[in-house]
């Protein structure tokens, strides 16, 4: 393999770049990439555009096979993906269009405290959120369930914490699907995804996964900020976590369960880590409800975490959370396939959109969008390497009309893991990142180094290509203080 993907490539305009339907024999498709000149050359160097035009062939897809400002290689789809398929026309359902990592996704919490507040004693705050939230591999929380317990969270999600009191109902107004994807089957779920599950609701969770304190230095747009309620110089919480080992067994369970119907139901695809079935077999839907109870466990664990920072919160500043300003301004999934109506050549169509390492991205006046909402857009939350910044945007028309309400995830990785520990090697990250001023608390000196900021594209370039192509709108920059990883 060459040291640079070669493929057919043409530019459509300052931030779109095509690879042509022709480019391979069974695409059915052209692939789209949003990126700039500088971002597609990244881009190229990980063979990240051979796996848009690898999606592109699969059965039922629909108007393009789309990458995000922040793709990179992964399994099967390239992380960054964006994929519709008709139900209709024989579409499918991939798991690998979701992801391992089933619901990964980042919710943000606003807080009255002003940074000059904090900032003396930023450095214990931070360690009492490390101290108080199990994070790491295998992490296990104080949050224990039995099974029958555990299958209420696959089947209420963050409902289930809230009945369980981690939380208000307000909460659930301000996550996607209301933290509730309907069509959950606990019995689609094997036991080993049920024992990987069951110790860690409440968890972090390691790689890419953190909790971390902010501050919003710079506002783009004040009307929208203020309904997100959101002002210069504000300390908020960021918390990035998924469905942990339960949602990773359940994707590992079906892609080996789904390999036989690429034969029963005469599939072809370029590469087997796209194993799907039609979305409307048996195949399909079971997958699909086994999903949903992933992304249910998953709203759940990030509503159990962000109660444990409430009160780790209380008890750091000796006050009620209501009385710090800790309310949710919004959840959003990362990794998922999900039932969704948009206009395709002027027709209404319900399709099943995957988005992996894509952030939906509804406009304002969606009946999805929450109606304090309503006016501003749906928040959408991109994440950054911890030591640069993070954003946050507003959906817009223009992601409806164009990448299936869809933008961007985060900054995507420019260095895989194995070479950015390379690179740290006799690097102190947490004493770089201390010298700007950034406390970070990790229980292995290996996850930072694979999580060095050196080891992802810049966020600002990425998030630039985003709101330039108008697929979600800038609200506010912010910037890390004190982080905590797994």
């Amino acid at each position: 393999m060459s040291k640079e993907w070669t493929g057919t490539i043409e530019r459509i305009d300052e931030y779109r770049w095509r690879i042509p339907k022709t480019y391979k024999s069974k695409m059915r498709v052209d692939g789209i990439i949003y990126a700039n000149e500088h971002l597609i050359g990244q881009i190229k160097k990980d063979f990240a555009p051979e796996q848009v035009a690898n999606v592109a062939t699969l059965p039922g897809i629909v108007k393009a096979s789309l990458a995000m400002p922040d793709i990179h290689w992964g399994y099967g789809f390239a992380i960054g993906g964006v994929a519709a398929t008709d139900p209709s026309e024989e579409g499918v359902v991939s798991p690998g269009g979701v992801g391992y990592d089933i619901n990964c996704g980042v919710r943000l919490v606003r807080t009255d405290l002003k940074v000059e507040d904090i900032k003396p004693k930023l450095k214990e705050l931070t360690l009492s959120l490390y101290h108080k939230i199990p994070a790491g591999v295998g992490s296990s929380g104080n949050i224990r369930v039995t099974s029958q317990e555990e299958k209420k969270i696959l089947l209420k999600g963050a409902r289930w914490a809230i009945e369980q009191g981690y939380g208000i109902e307000q909460d659930l107004e301000c996550t996607e699907e209301k933290g509730q994807m309907q069509g959950a089957d606990p019995g689609a779920v094997s036991e080993r995804a049920y024992e990987r599950g069951k110790k860690q609701s409440g968890t972090l969770g390691s790689g890419n996964h953190f909790i971390e304190v902010q501050e919003v230095e710079e506002i783009y747009d004040e009307q929208k900020a203020f309904t997100f309620g959101i002002f210069k110089g504000q300390a908020v919480v960021m918390i990035h976590s998924g469905s942990r080992g339960l949602g990773h067994q359940i994707c590992e369970d079906y892609v080996r369960k789904l390999m036989p119907c690429l034969s029963k139901y005469n599939i072809y695809i370029p590469d087997r880590q796209l194993v799907c079935a039609p979305v409307q077999s048996p195949e399909g839907l079971e997958y699909l409800s086994a999903m949903k109870c992933a992304a249910n466990y998953a709203w759940g664990n990030r509503q159990c975490l962000m109660h444990l920072v409430r009160i780790t919160f209380e008890k750091f500043f000796k006050t009620g959370w209501e009385k710090l300003g800790m309310y949710l301004i919004y959840d959003i999934a990362h990794n998922i396939a999900k039932f969704e109506k948009h206009n395709i050549d002027g027709k209404e169509k319900t399709l099943c959109v995957h988005r992996k390492g894509a952030t939906r991205a509804f406009p304002s006046g969606h009946i999805d969008v929450p109606q304090k909402y309503k006016d501003a857009g749906q928040p959408v939350i991109i994440p950054g390497d911890m030591g640069r910044n993070s954003y946050l945007l507003a959906g817009t028309i223009g992601a409806m009309e164009n990448t299936f309400g869809s933008t961007c995830h985060g900054a995507g990785r420019c260095l895989s893991r194995a070479a950015a520990i390379k690179m740290a090697k006799g690097v102190s990250i947490a004493k770089e990142l201390e010298q700007k001023g950034i406390y970070v608390f990790s229980s292995g000196r290996e996850t930072l180094a694979e999580e060095a900021p050196s080891a992802y594209k810049d966020v600002n370039e990425v998030v630039d290509v985003a709101h330039n192509a108008g697929i979600a709108k800038k609200v506010a920059r912010m910037r890390p203080l004190g982080v905590v990883k797994g």
